[in-house]
């Protein structure tokens, strides 16, 4: 193939590898070497499947060679997120209390992927139990944006983002919580895809908040998110939580025009805090929305403000549930000095967990113990269901909304460490989708002075996913148009 590893996208590597123009497995290698060469600096791998990875490069080569035809994903080169189950590689979920751990059987969301040709390059770093908004949780170390490397890629989902930013990686899989695909796709300048809760399989997902948790994929172009997400969206009789309605044709689907489309701008995102860059950059997404004939309308989410407060609440109490099983008996790290069972718990949880989860279990414990539960824990279930219907009152009136990702562009690495609510505080713009299951996409924008990347962030009504990605791709071609005249 004639151009970089930057230049290639799904339908290029399918084609080429047809055409016979290039092999899966010099592609996985290619790959490999670009990660030996470069990701010490990024830090974006914690494990690398080769061998298996050139297994399915040479079956794929194998079809090439005999003139079949080729699934979706032929011979593209992916990077799994940590926290999902590949059958014998290493499962940390960025965090020593899992060392060692290597599941016996493959993620859902993996195990398509692989069926529809991926060639699965390894496992990516995380922030642990994916709890975080810099990557800089990880018990392996930071991620660094790749961008520039003395700033955070994003969290959870940095190595993520990191690795297709880089170049490591044609696609990747992430999980989003409160916006942990979305975060990192906008401060490394790639394209990160939330699907409605139920939309994608949890099979094989080392949980932290069970109702809020979801995989995604992240990519270079709205297309290829598009091609990844048609193959990982569908039931999956493994997971109870996955919805049976049908799903679309999302690539098909972003060939339909935008015009005629209701765009919501709700104007709680746009208040006191917002980067003054990225308020100029998303408004002139809006204004190319309405060049295409989209009809742009302000919108209200009133109990936008109680999103961050009530999200930190169910999801530090689903995760001091979820981590319970974290106890050295069954897997993982094991403290060997423990004289009685109680003091092997309690050491091992102590070595094995890093502050942040501590923090958060912590928090949730609390939460749910039996004076605080209908103070807390209620409390905020009951605002969920009124963010939600915030939502649901916007979508009846508009298609989309066009709203920031975050706040800010990525900050340098330490600078929020020592303050949680400040990080806590980045998570503001996508936290609310999350807790009502919306749909949600961040499409680069632009960039700030500093040449840091911008995200624009698109979120649908449930299960919509189809108009979400028209919208994103419409924004993905003014982003080209302008950057060509740019170039002129």
């Amino acid at each position: 193939m004639n151009s970089g590893l930057a230049g290639l996208t799904i339908d290029s590597i399918r084609a080429a590898v047809a055409a016979g123009e290039t092999t899966a497995t010099s592609l996985a290698e290619l790959h490999y070497a670009q990660i030996a060469e470069k990701d010490s600096a990024i830090n974006s791998y914690l494990s690398l499947s080769r061998e298996r990875a050139l297994a399915q490069a040479s079956r794929i080569d194998e079809m090439a060679a005999r003139g079949q035809g080729l699934p979706p994903l032929a011979g593209v080169p992916v990077g799994i997120k940590d926290v999902l189950a590949m059958q014998g590689a290493p499962a940390t979920a960025g965090s020593l209390i899992l060392k060692g751990y290597r599941p016996p059987y493959d993620a859902t969301a993996v195990s398509r992927l692989e069926a529809a040709g991926a060639v699965l390059l390894g496992k990516l770093n995380c922030d642990e139990f994916a709890m975080g908004s810099s990557n800089e949780n990880s018990a392996y170390g930071p991620v660094r944006n790749p961008r520039s490397t003395d700033r955070v890629p994003g969290g959870s989902s940095g190595g993520s983002a990191a690795a297709v930013a880089a170049n490591l990686a044609v696609a990747s899989l992430g999980t989003d919580t409160g916006g942990s695909i979305r975060q990192p796709a906008a401060f490394c300048g790639v394209v990160g895809v939330l699907p409605t809760y139920g939309r994608v399989s949890r099979y094989g997902l080392i949980a932290f908040a069970s109702s809020l948790d979801r995989v995604g994929p992240l990519t270079k172009n709205v297309k290829d998110a598009a091609t990844v997400l048609q193959v990982l969206a569908g039931q999956d009789h493994l997971d109870a939580t996955s919805s049976e309605r049908p799903v679309g044709n999302y690539v098909a689907g972003l060939e339909k025009p935008v015009e005629g489309l209701k765009i919501g701008v709700p104007e709680e995102y746009f208040g006191e805090g917002l980067d003054p860059e990225i308020r100029a950059a998303i408004e002139k997404v809006l204004d190319g929305l309405k060049d295409e004939k989209c009809i742009a309308k302000p919108v209200s989410l009133p109990h936008t403000k109680y999103a961050i407060p009530t999200y930190y609440v169910i999801a530090t109490a689903e995760a001091s549930a979820n981590l319970s099983r974290f106890d050295g008996v069954r897997f993982g790290l094991r403290d060997g000095d423990a004289k009685a069972l109680a003091d092997m718990y309690r050491k091992t949880r102590d070595a094995g967990f890093g502050a942040e989860v501590k923090r958060r279990i912590l928090l949730g414990t609390y939460s749910l113990s039996a004076g605080y539960y209908d103070a807390y824990y209620k409390k905020a279930q009951q605002v969920r269901t009124l963010l939600t219907r915030d939502f649901l009152a916007a979508f009846a009136d508009v298609d989309v909304l066009v709203a920031p990702v975050t706040p800010t562009p990525a900050f340098r690495l330490g600078e929020k460490t020592d303050d949680p609510v400040k990080m806590y505080l980045e998570d503001i713009y996508s936290v609310a989708a999350s807790l009502a299951g919306l749909c949600g996409v961040s499409v680069p924008c632009g960039e700030t002075r500093d040449g840091l990347p911008i995200g624009v962030q698109i979120l649908g009504k449930h299960f919509d996913e189809e108009t979400m990605l028209r919208v994103a791709q419409a924004v993905e071609t003014e982003q080209g148009r302008q950057a060509g005249m740019a170039s002129d």
